[in-house]
């Protein structure tokens, strides 16, 4: 017997897989249905339209990415260990959510996105300026907008997981430090 949690949480993920697979436009409710195993009319027990439900996801995966971040941020630690923090963080995200961030990623100024998408997005994002202000401010990051920064970092972050998730690269110790040392070399301020 399928439980009501289960059923919302296969609803879930059977959205999120198709949202970050074809986007959310190109995705229709009995495409979730099959996807999640249950019924149209299920869904809009647990979601009053695609909307709400896109919202739902969002908020959801969006607030799990933040507090990774902030889980155990070393905020005492050098620029280069909170930057490793980051780094370390993005990837516990991707393993445990394969399709979140490149849901998170394509959905960011989404069409149907509400006021408290937007606001939880944000506040993820203002993680990631604070580090980069802080970073700029002890002479360690490049003197760059921070959104620019983060685009640097997040971008070269989720092309890297695009290629794994396709089977280009193989996601070994060895490479994965010498992308994050790569991606930190962008960032970084050179003597």
């Amino acid at each position: 017997m399928t439980t009501a949690g289960t059923k919302r949480g296969s609803i879930l993920s059977g959205a999120l897989a198709l949202f970050a697979e074809r986007g959310f436009d190109a995705t229709t409710v009995p495409m979730i249905a099959a996807s999640a195993g249950v019924g149209a009319g299920t869904i809009y027990r647990y979601f009053e339209n695609k909307e709400v439900l896109g919202n739902s996801l969002f908020q959801e995966y969006v607030g799990i990415f933040t507090e990774t971040l902030r889980d155990e941020f070393p905020f005492d630690e050098t620029v280069r260990n909170q930057f490793h923090h980051i780094f370390q963080s993005m990837i516990r995200f991707t393993i445990k959510e394969v399709h979140a961030l490149y849901f998170i990623k394509t959905h960011s100024s989404a069409h149907f996105l509400d006021d408290v998408s937007h606001k939880c997005f944000q506040d993820l994002l203002d993680i990631l300026r604070t580090f980069f202000d802080s970073g700029k401010e002890k002479k360690e990051i490049k003197e760059l907008p921070s959104s620019a920064l983060i685009a640097i970092v997040y971008g070269a972050f989720l092309e890297l997981q695009r290629l794994v998730q396709i089977g280009e690269l193989q996601p070994e110790t060895k490479l994965v430090e010498d992308v994050e040392e790569s991606i930190w070399d962008a960032v970084r301020l050179h003597a």
